[in-house]
């Protein structure tokens, strides 16, 4: 941890993992941090390599939207590294990071972000997120099929749509410039923090009248009391009216702090695109059995298994489909067969009629019909006879129902 008063980068290996995988950099006028996935071997080279190439940018601009503009950039350029680095060691295929920065530029910031590390502001005791989670989830919550509090313990939450790796030549990176004022606190963390952390929580943390140095570490703190299963790092920048937040010198926190190192790859074989599409962000697994890039039948078979997949998946769509439209139809002519089981006398055209089915109707369907029409009028009953009629009686027969309408003959 460092810090110079006005800005903080705090990074934490957690209690369960055995390396860091994210980086952190709070400088001049840039801070950022990334979180790192592929495995032992890359998540922490993939978000070091980002944030070392991210750093260039850390200077004065001249407008908030060249800022912007140099961030793209240079989030754009660390996706290439990456390719460049996984083309000269095969061993950290499907290496990926998250990034998420500002840049300050007087009473503005200029914003870039991808993956699922955040951005939030801490404005009028008041916390809001002010990146979007590019998750598997997040889609399904934007698109109205989960809830919040359902993507928060969805079996695939940790699912990433957009990273920064060797798979995407182009990923789609937001950028945005945001207004920034006298009190407020920005606060860039990895998943470490947001996943364990409730809202809450970290805006209690953020709390009025706490120094930049105590709330990050209170931060990371919570996570630690949350058992800490993941990388917690968190990049904290205080807005006060001197105009400076800058961390004097600047600080490299995490993986990005320490230098790079390559595992040796003396058998290196070149991947190709479909390899890399049909696994993407997954660590290189080292049987030779799983990945044989230079056999195009293997790559042939292999996208064939994945069509297959695809086809057996849309079969059993389509056999379940079919297995409910049976049941439901089963069901509905059952029920109706059970319908046609009961009698009523009833009203029909002013005259006594015996019915077949129930008095109840589904929707424009009618679940009766007349059976036997009869020549008694409803004029000639008595007021009680008539109103029980046009009542309906039930009947539980048909000859329960003669005997009724004899018994309606005989009392008029």
């Amino acid at each position: 941890m460092a810090t110079s008063g006005n800005s903080a980068a705090v990074s934490h290996v957690g209690k369960i993992r055995a390396n860091n995988q994210d980086s952190g950099y709070a400088g001049t006028y840039l801070f950022v941090v990334a979180d790192g996935m592929g495995g032992h071997a890359g998540g922490d080279v993939a978000s070091a390599i980002a944030v070392k190439r991210i750093t260039e940018t850390d200077r004065l601009y001249t407008s908030p939207n060249d800022a912007a503009f140099a961030l793209h950039a240079a989030l754009l350029a660390a996706n290439s590294l990456l390719a460049e680095t996984v083309f000269d060691h095969g061993e950290l295929t499907g290496m990926g990071t998250t990034v998420s920065a500002i840049l300050r530029v007087d009473n503005q910031i200029a914003m870039a972000h991808i993956g699922d590390s955040r951005i939030y502001l801490y404005r009028d005791a008041e916390l809001t997120q002010i990146s979007a989670d590019h998750t598997f989830v997040q889609r399904l919550v934007d698109s109205g099929r989960i809830t919040q509090e359902e993507a928060a313990v969805h079996p695939r939450r940790s699912v990433l749509m957009r990273v920064l790796g060797d798979v995407d030549a182009s990923p789609e990176i937001d950028t945005t410039v945001l207004d920034t004022r006298p009190g407020d606190r920005w606060l860039i963390c990895s998943d470490g923090l947001s996943s364990y952390v409730t809202d809450e929580k970290i805006a209690a943390a953020l709390a009025a009248g706490s120094s930049t140095d105590d709330a990050a570490n209170r931060l990371v703190k919570e996570s630690l009391d949350q058992g800490a299963p993941d990388n917690v790092t968190v990049v904290l920048v205080d807005i006060d009216d001197s105009g400076d937040s800058s961390h004097n010198p600047p600080i490299t926190v995490g993986s990005a702090a320490s230098a790079l190192v390559f595992e040796a790859d003396s058998i290196r074989k070149p991947m190709r695109l479909p390899s890399l599409l049909l696994h993407p962000l997954k660590a290189t697994q080292t049987d030779d059995s799983h990945f044989e890039p230079e056999s195009d039948e293997y790559l042939d078979a292999l996208i064939l298994e994945d069509r297959r997949r695809a086809r057996r998946r849309r079969i059993s769509w389509l056999v379940f489909l079919a297995v409910v439209v049976a049941a439901i139809v089963t069901a509905a002519v059952v029920g109706y067969q059970f319908t046609q089981q009961h009698f009523y006398v009833g009203a029909d055209n002013g005259k006594v009629a015996i019915f077949q089915g129930v008095q109840q109707d589904v929707g424009p369907i009618k679940l009766s019909h007349v059976l036997e029409a009869t020549n008694i009028s409803l004029d000639t009953l008595s007021p009680f006879s008539r109103q029980s009629v046009e009542a309906t009686i039930n009947a539980n027969s048909l000859s329960d129902a003669h005997r009724i309408v004899d018994q309606l003959s005989d009392a008029k």
